[in-house]
Protein backbone atom coordinates (compact mmCIF):
# COMPACT_ATOMS: atom_id res chain seq x y z
CA UNK A 1 0.00 0.00 0.00
CA UNK A 2 1.37 3.43 -0.83
CA UNK A 3 0.52 7.04 -0.42
CA UNK A 4 1.30 10.10 -2.43
CA UNK A 5 2.86 13.29 -1.24
CA UNK A 6 1.07 16.24 -2.72
CA UNK A 7 2.68 19.62 -3.13
CA UNK A 8 2.03 20.93 0.36
CA UNK A 9 2.91 24.37 1.60
CA UNK A 10 5.33 24.33 4.51
CA UNK A 11 4.23 25.52 7.88
CA UNK A 12 2.62 22.36 9.26
CA UNK A 13 3.98 20.86 12.45
CA UNK A 14 3.01 17.20 12.22
CA UNK A 15 5.85 14.74 11.65
CA UNK A 16 4.03 13.19 8.69
CA UNK A 17 3.70 16.55 6.95
CA UNK A 18 7.38 17.31 7.68
CA UNK A 19 8.41 14.01 6.10
CA UNK A 20 6.26 14.70 3.06
CA UNK A 21 7.58 18.22 2.64
CA UNK A 22 11.21 17.11 2.94
CA UNK A 23 10.59 14.32 0.43
CA UNK A 24 9.17 16.86 -1.98
CA UNK A 25 12.16 19.15 -1.50
CA UNK A 26 14.58 16.29 -2.02
CA UNK A 27 13.09 15.02 -5.27
CA UNK A 28 11.38 17.90 -7.07
CA UNK A 29 14.70 19.27 -8.29
CA UNK A 30 17.03 18.74 -11.23
CA UNK A 31 19.03 15.61 -10.42
CA UNK A 32 22.80 16.10 -10.65
CA UNK A 33 23.29 12.33 -10.67
CA UNK A 34 21.02 11.80 -13.70
CA UNK A 35 21.88 14.96 -15.66
CA UNK A 36 24.71 15.57 -18.11
CA UNK A 37 27.96 16.74 -16.49
CA UNK A 38 28.05 19.56 -19.09
CA UNK A 39 24.84 21.02 -17.66
CA UNK A 40 25.14 23.68 -14.96
CA UNK A 41 22.54 23.42 -12.17
CA UNK A 42 21.81 26.37 -9.89
CA UNK A 43 19.42 26.42 -6.90
CA UNK A 44 18.40 22.85 -7.84
CA UNK A 45 15.87 24.13 -10.40
CA UNK A 46 17.78 26.30 -12.91
CA UNK A 47 19.84 24.82 -15.72
CA UNK A 48 22.25 26.41 -18.17
CA UNK A 49 25.19 25.26 -20.26
CA UNK A 50 24.33 22.34 -22.51
CA UNK A 51 23.17 18.76 -22.31
CA UNK A 52 20.35 16.68 -20.89
CA UNK A 53 18.79 17.50 -17.53
CA UNK A 54 16.39 15.25 -15.62
CA UNK A 55 14.28 15.93 -12.56
CA UNK A 56 14.80 13.67 -9.57
CA UNK A 57 11.22 12.34 -9.52
CA UNK A 58 9.49 10.00 -11.92
CA UNK A 59 5.96 10.66 -13.17
CA UNK A 60 3.77 8.25 -11.22
CA UNK A 61 0.36 9.89 -11.42
CA UNK A 62 -2.11 9.52 -14.29
CA UNK A 63 -1.86 13.16 -15.40
CA UNK A 64 0.87 15.68 -14.54
CA UNK A 65 1.84 19.18 -15.61
CA UNK A 66 4.96 21.31 -15.09
CA UNK A 67 6.54 24.37 -16.68
CA UNK A 68 9.92 25.58 -17.93
CA UNK A 69 10.50 29.33 -17.65
CA UNK A 70 13.09 30.48 -20.22
CA UNK A 71 15.68 33.23 -20.24
CA UNK A 72 17.55 33.49 -23.52
CA UNK A 73 20.42 35.91 -24.09
CA UNK A 74 21.99 36.99 -27.36
CA UNK A 75 19.26 37.36 -29.97
CA UNK A 76 16.66 36.20 -27.44
CA UNK A 77 15.56 33.19 -29.50
CA UNK A 78 16.39 29.49 -29.67
CA UNK A 79 15.26 26.76 -32.07
CA UNK A 80 17.11 23.87 -30.49
CA UNK A 81 15.80 23.33 -26.95
CA UNK A 82 14.13 19.95 -26.40
CA UNK A 83 11.42 19.40 -23.78
CA UNK A 84 9.60 16.30 -22.56
CA UNK A 85 10.53 13.25 -20.52
CA UNK A 86 13.37 10.77 -20.48
CA UNK A 87 14.18 7.46 -18.87
CA UNK A 88 16.56 7.19 -15.91
CA UNK A 89 20.20 8.02 -16.65
CA UNK A 90 23.51 7.71 -14.80
CA UNK A 91 27.15 8.76 -15.26
CA UNK A 92 27.93 5.60 -17.24
CA UNK A 93 25.27 6.61 -19.79
CA UNK A 94 27.00 9.96 -20.43
CA UNK A 95 30.45 8.35 -20.65
CA UNK A 96 29.16 5.89 -23.25
CA UNK A 97 27.42 8.69 -25.12
CA UNK A 98 30.70 10.60 -25.42
CA UNK A 99 32.29 7.57 -27.08
CA UNK A 100 29.62 7.22 -29.79
CA UNK A 101 30.05 8.69 -33.25
CA UNK A 102 26.46 8.38 -34.45
CA UNK A 103 23.98 9.71 -31.88
CA UNK A 104 20.21 9.39 -32.40
CA UNK A 105 17.27 10.35 -30.15
CA UNK A 106 17.06 6.69 -29.13
CA UNK A 107 20.68 6.71 -27.92
CA UNK A 108 20.98 10.24 -26.46
CA UNK A 109 17.92 10.00 -24.19
CA UNK A 110 15.66 12.37 -26.14
CA UNK A 111 13.33 9.90 -27.88
CA UNK A 112 10.38 11.21 -25.80
CA UNK A 113 11.34 14.87 -26.22
CA UNK A 114 10.54 17.48 -28.88
CA UNK A 115 12.10 20.68 -30.12
CA UNK A 116 9.70 23.55 -29.71
CA UNK A 117 10.67 25.77 -32.63
CA UNK A 118 11.35 29.44 -32.02
CA UNK A 119 11.39 29.84 -28.24
CA UNK A 120 11.91 33.45 -27.15
CA UNK A 121 13.25 35.08 -24.02
CA UNK A 122 10.55 35.02 -21.34
CA UNK A 123 8.53 32.19 -22.90
CA UNK A 124 6.91 29.51 -20.75
CA UNK A 125 6.87 25.95 -22.05
CA UNK A 126 4.33 23.71 -20.34
CA UNK A 127 4.58 19.92 -20.47
CA UNK A 128 1.51 17.78 -19.76
CA UNK A 129 1.86 14.01 -19.41
CA UNK A 130 -1.08 11.61 -19.44
CA UNK A 131 -0.43 7.95 -18.66
CA UNK A 132 -3.93 6.48 -18.45
CA UNK A 133 -5.96 5.41 -21.49
CA UNK A 134 -3.77 6.64 -24.35
CA UNK A 135 -0.40 7.69 -22.86
CA UNK A 136 0.78 10.94 -24.39
CA UNK A 137 2.95 14.01 -23.86
CA UNK A 138 1.60 17.44 -24.82
CA UNK A 139 3.49 20.73 -25.19
CA UNK A 140 2.23 24.27 -24.69
CA UNK A 141 4.03 27.57 -25.30
CA UNK A 142 2.67 30.48 -23.29
CA UNK A 143 -0.52 28.48 -22.82
CA UNK A 144 -1.03 27.67 -26.50
CA UNK A 145 -1.03 23.92 -27.29
CA UNK A 146 1.22 22.59 -30.05
CA UNK A 147 -0.76 19.47 -31.01
CA UNK A 148 1.61 18.55 -33.85
CA UNK A 149 4.40 17.94 -31.31
CA UNK A 150 2.47 15.49 -29.12
CA UNK A 151 4.18 12.19 -28.34
CA UNK A 152 1.78 9.24 -28.28
CA UNK A 153 1.93 5.74 -26.88
CA UNK A 154 4.93 5.59 -24.58
CA UNK A 155 5.53 3.14 -21.75
CA UNK A 156 7.80 2.87 -18.76
CA UNK A 157 9.11 5.06 -15.98
CA UNK A 158 9.90 8.59 -17.17
CA UNK A 159 11.30 11.78 -15.64
CA UNK A 160 10.67 15.44 -16.57
CA UNK A 161 13.58 16.52 -18.77
CA UNK A 162 15.12 19.22 -20.90
CA UNK A 163 18.03 19.30 -23.33
CA UNK A 164 19.90 22.56 -23.88
CA UNK A 165 21.97 23.04 -27.05
CA UNK A 166 25.66 24.01 -26.94
CA UNK A 167 26.76 27.54 -27.72
CA UNK A 168 23.62 29.37 -26.59
CA UNK A 169 23.00 31.61 -23.58
CA UNK A 170 19.96 29.88 -22.08
CA UNK A 171 18.74 29.51 -18.52
CA UNK A 172 15.71 27.30 -17.96
CA UNK A 173 13.93 27.08 -14.61
CA UNK A 174 11.68 24.11 -13.94
CA UNK A 175 8.51 24.90 -11.98
CA UNK A 176 6.61 22.12 -10.22
CA UNK A 177 4.63 24.25 -7.73
CA UNK A 178 1.10 25.04 -8.93
CA UNK A 179 1.15 28.45 -7.26
CA UNK A 180 4.19 29.38 -9.39
CA UNK A 181 2.69 28.32 -12.73
CA UNK A 182 2.31 31.18 -15.18
CA UNK A 183 -0.10 29.30 -17.46
CA UNK A 184 -2.98 26.89 -17.09
CA UNK A 185 -2.65 23.16 -17.69
CA UNK A 186 -4.54 21.95 -20.79
CA UNK A 187 -7.22 20.34 -18.59
CA UNK A 188 -8.18 20.35 -14.91
CA UNK A 189 -7.11 16.71 -14.55
CA UNK A 190 -3.44 17.69 -15.05
CA UNK A 191 -2.12 18.43 -11.56
CA UNK A 192 1.40 19.33 -10.40
CA UNK A 193 3.97 16.55 -10.18
CA UNK A 194 3.78 14.66 -6.89
CA UNK A 195 6.23 12.37 -5.15
CA UNK A 196 5.02 8.82 -4.58
CA UNK A 197 6.11 7.40 -1.24
CA UNK A 198 5.63 4.01 0.33
CA UNK A 199 4.42 3.60 3.90
CA UNK A 200 7.10 2.10 6.15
Amino acid sequence: MGCCCSCLESGGTSSRESEMTSAKGKHLIISRAMSSPTLDIEDNTKVSGNGLGLAGVSIEQDSAYWEWHLKIGGEGESKDIKFGVSTKKDRAFYRNLDEQDDVSPQTDGTALMKKVVSIHDGDVVGVAVQQSDLPMIQFLVNGEPFHELAVNRFRGTVYPSIQLPPGEDITATVVFEEREFQQLAPHARFGPVIVARGII
